[in-house]
């Protein structure tokens, strides 16, 4: 054995090793046949085979990740930056095919980015808390951190399976106290801001998982959005961070970013019309002050000093809690009318007293529990007032001129109701009363969970001093061992008495700590800030490289993520420029959301039982169940339930790492869902591309095999027009790639423009092939631009590329792998010169012939219709007839005419 590993090529070692040390998804080393690799050998496979691309995958795999991971080192910062960033995944232990298509998009970005010059941050790290882990260690009767370190353990192995390039040397994982550290530090700032809050309120109680549910976590029929069941609604005390003084922010934001795939008409939506406000007002009772204050919704902040009362609902928590206001609230309270109370409350803004009294409605707005009667704004309030013969100050005086003005409103009379609204909000804010503008319709985000696996609050509950914060150099309040996790009762926290039991950081008196935990989404609310300073020990991120990697550049991740999480990373992001941590507010300046991958599923028209391909019968027109039931075939989201999921592994087994990558950019634009079947175009065309790629680079070899030293001046003219056609197509695919890979992201359109040159190359002649420098430089460019989404097969492209005899371009002579070459860009030449486009004219399909047009404008629908028509072609055959429809190919050069018969 030792006298046959010292005759093996180093190279051919140090793939067995990295084939033993990981799982690897290519295939494992083989006994050496009479196919060879260029790269381990110096002779060129002429074909392009399953095998040929086994060993391509094995060859390159480690030599690919080893050159980023080197890369990123010796990253110059003085580069300019791009932050790509993908969302962390949960560690379930597996990825799914829906794991593999937002890292292949970020990863192709990651390479593409680097290619042109860029210092590019493209991290990983794990979204580790949470419910699942913590449900599972119950099932499994298993400490939960050793379940979720596992499972991460086996998810990067997979991750580097993949080839997936990223900066690991930046990993995070939440559930680490390295990292909930901050999470806390966070935690506290926001406490210390006076943003988060503790409350006692009606919430949504999940009965499975056993925990809370902020609004957002609970679907439109009342489910779970993780358990799926039924929520219940439960009086606790629960904390809050009050994301609603940003509301008017974080709306207003919006406008300056790009579009965001329709995710900012949702974060829009989900915000609401920020038109009014809160006040603060102290509770009395009898004229006795209580100590406890209620937060109103204004609708018309303006008006505020005429108020003439404050209503709440009957459901609020003051009727139903241990409010030591809520026997005075019952007294004499009968529902179905509006009662008023012997509770009033005193406004700390303008300091007027108004009554408390309970409404005979259910819902304010559908959303609001207390609001402000203002009669001069609202004929309902006015009504109820008068109905409670009640008294109030009329604040709005209209001028003849149509001008509302305040009048009674202390040192804001005579100011027009606009400027009132301005400075009374203004001033309520710089007093802490109130005054941040909001919706009716959104609540503060609710954090507390009351489950164990996850980030304690560190907060402690002392008798004398209320709740106190614990001091930064007590953090992190790291998480202690509990004897057993059932899921059921109160928190698990509250069996580890040693740790439960402290003393207060104030009074050094007898104190309880906190034993809810924080909901896993304020851990993702920043994990982005992060990334950027990972291990500094003395704080969340360093302000300098937090500003000079941020705000991220690109965004990846799920639509479902629209509201809940995008949301609060934007609110926490925001806080932090308040703070002085960061200097930008929004967190990402371009957002890519990408669709789902759906598997084919068969169920039982009658029941829906879902059933597994083997049980149905395709034998007949129509599938049926074996047992001759009829079954109903949809498209549905991956899921072993339904019995329709992939294992990445095996698939990447059966087809390669390369051509998995290519069809999931191929198959559909990244926001579009893709039905995996690979009986359609897109699987075998990207696997014929490949071929037809390694073809050319063959066909140059041999060209050049022949003996002729190239000689530019040998071609004829038929030549030279044919090598000034590759000339063109070359620069403008240049053109379009790299804009769909900068703007739009329409890797499927790359994808078919590269292929498009594939097709010029593949039709060109021996002769121009052998003498022109305009097909090496073409090949050269085709090669680069396809490598960050194929880099493995590039790798090899390249090096065979790099190594033709007599080669008459100087971009084969720069030496290195193909990841490290420049991004091809435009000849200048081609930009000087007014070039034209041959854009194919159909008529319903028909073709009919070819109209020349500007390059410039041949993405402009209506430029390219009218010069067609303008055209012989257009004269000839679109003249006379009535023209419904003109549609623009975004990826090839084609028009066409819809129009009557």
């Amino acid at each position: 054995m030792q006298a046959l590993k010292a005759k093996l090529p180093q190279s051919m070692l140090c793939a067995a090793r990295f084939s033993r040390c990981r799982t690897v998804l290519v295939s494992p080393v083989r006994t050496p046949s009479t196919r060879t690799l260029f790269s381990e050998t110096g002779v060129w496979d002429k074909d392009y085979r399953s095998e040929t691309r086994r060993r391509v995958e094995r060859w390159w795999h480690p030599r690919v990740m080893a050159q980023w991971q080197k890369d990123a080192l010796e990253e110059n910062i003085n580069k300019k930056k791009f932050y790509v960033l993908s969302m962390f995944p949960y560690p379930s232990g597996r990825l799914h095919m829906g794991h593999v298509r937002v890292y292949t998009i970020s990863d192709a970005i990651g390479h593409f980015q680097r290619m042109r010059g860029h210092q590019v941050l493209n991290p990983m790290g794990w979204d580790a808390f949470g419910l699942p882990a913590e449900n599972a260690a119950i099932e499994r009767n298993l400490d939960p951190e050793e379940w979720t370190k596992s499972n991460i353990q086996s998810m990067r192995g997979q991750l580097d399976d993949l080839g997936l390039c990223f900066n690991w040397d930046r990993e995070v994982t939440t559930c680490l106290p390295e990292y909930y550290k901050w999470t806390q530090y966070l935690f506290v700032k926001l406490f210390e801001a006076g943003l988060a809050y503790q409350k006692e309120a009606v919430v949504n109680w999940d009965p499975v998982d056993q925990t809370v549910l902020a609004d957002e976590q609970v679907d439109e029929s009342g489910r779970s959005w993780r358990s799926g069941a039924l929520v219940e609604q439960k009086l606790l005390t629960q904390w809050f961070i009050k994301t609603t003084n940003y509301a008017k922010p974080l709306l207003d934001a919006l406008e300056d970013l790009p579009e965001w795939y329709g995710v900012k008409a949702m974060q829009a939506n989900w915000i609401g019309e920020c038109t009014g406000c809160y006040f603060d007002y102290r509770l009395k009772v009898n004229g006795k002050e209580t100590g406890e204050t209620l937060s109103a919704y204004g609708s018309s902040p303006e008006a505020v000093f005429g108020a003439a009362y404050v209503a709440i609902l009957p459901s609020h928590r003051l009727l139903h809690g241990s409010s030591s206001v809520r026997l005075a609230l019952l007294k004499g309270f009968q529902p179905g009318t509006d009662c008023l109370t012997e509770v009033t409350a005193h406004n700390l803004f303008t300091g007027r007293e108004v009554p408390l009294l309970i409404s005979r409605k259910d819902a304010f707005d559908g959303y609001l529990d207390t609001v402000i009667g203002l009669p001069d704004c609202s004929e309902e309030d006015l009504s109820v007032a008068k109905a409670l013969n009640l008294c109030w100050t009329t604040v709005l005086e209209t001028r003849e001129n149509g001008t509302q003005t305040l009048i009674n409103s202390d040192q804001f009379s005579g100011l027009t109701r606009e400027q009132a609204f301005d400075s009374i909000t203004q001033k309520a804010r710089e007093q802490k009363v109130g005054g941040y503008l909001t919706s009716s319709k959104l609540r503060d985000w609710l954090i507390s969970r009351q489950r164990y696996w996850g980030t304690p609050i560190p907060v402690v509950h002392c008798g004398s001093c209320g709740a106190v914060a614990v001091p930064e150099e007590e953090l992190p309040v790291t998480l202690p061992k509990v004897p057993s996790l059932t899921g059921k009762g109160a928190s698990p926290l509250e069996a580890a008495h040693d740790w439960v039991n402290c003393k207060c950081p104030k009074c050094k008196g007898p104190a309880r700590r906190e034993t809810d935990t924080m909901d896993t989404f304020v851990d993702s609310a920043w994990y982005y800030f992060r990334y950027t300073d990972p291990h500094n020990p003395d704080r969340p991120f360093s302000r300098h490289l937090a500003d000079h990697w941020l705000p991220v550049d690109v965004y990846i991740g799920g639509k479902e993520h629209a509201v809940m999480h995008l949301y609060y990373a934007r609110f926490l992001s925001h806080f932090c420029r308040d703070q002085g941590l960061v200097a930008h507010r929004e967190p990402f300046r371009k957002l890519l959301v990408q669709g789902l991958i759906k598997g084919q599923t068969f169920k039982l028209a009658d029941g829906g039982q879902y059933l597994r391909r083997e049980e149905v019968d395709f034998t007949g027109k129509e599938p049926v169940a074996l047992s001759g039931a009829p079954v109903e075939v949809t498209w549905e989201k991956m899921s072993k339930s339904k019995h329709n999921g992939l294992d990445p592994q095996e698939v990447v087994q059966q087809y390669g790492v390369d051509t998995v990558r290519l069809y999931i950019l191929y198959a559909a634009p990244p926001e579009q869902d893709i039905l995996w079947n690979v009986k359609t175009d897109a699987l075998p065309g990207v696997l014929r591309w490949q071929s037809r790629l390694w073809q050319l680079v063959t066909k140059l070899r041999g060209a050049r095999e022949l003996g002729d030293i190239p000689n530019p001046s040998l071609l004829k003219k038929k030549e030279l027009a044919e090598a000034k056609k590759i000339w063109e197509n070359k620069n403008y695919a240049i053109q379009e790639v790299t804009a769909y890979f900068t703007e739009d992201f329409l890797f499927n359109a790359a994808i078919s423009r590269l292929m498009g040159l594939t097709n010029t190359l593949s039709s060109a002649p021996v002769r121009v092939l052998q003498h022109s420098v305009e097909f090496e430089e073409a090949l050269a460019a085709l090669v680069l631009m396809t490598a960050p989404m194929a880099p493995h097969l590039t790798s090899e492209l390249w090096a065979g590329l790099c190594r033709i005899k007599n080669p008459l371009s100087p971009v084969l002579l720069r030496g290195g792998e193909v990841l490290q070459q420049s991004w091809p860009i435009v000849d200048p030449q081609y930009l000087e010169v007014p070039d034209f486009v041959e854009v194919s004219v159909l008529i319903n399909n028909n073709p009919c012939g070819k109209v020349a047009v500007p390059l410039q404008v041949s993405k402009d629908l209506s430029r390219v219709q009218q010069l067609v028509l303008e055209s012989p072609v257009g004269q000839k055959h679109l003249s006379e007839r009535s023209i419904q429809r003109a549609i623009l190919s975004p990826r090839t050069a084609l028009i066409n005419f819809l129009v009557e018969e």
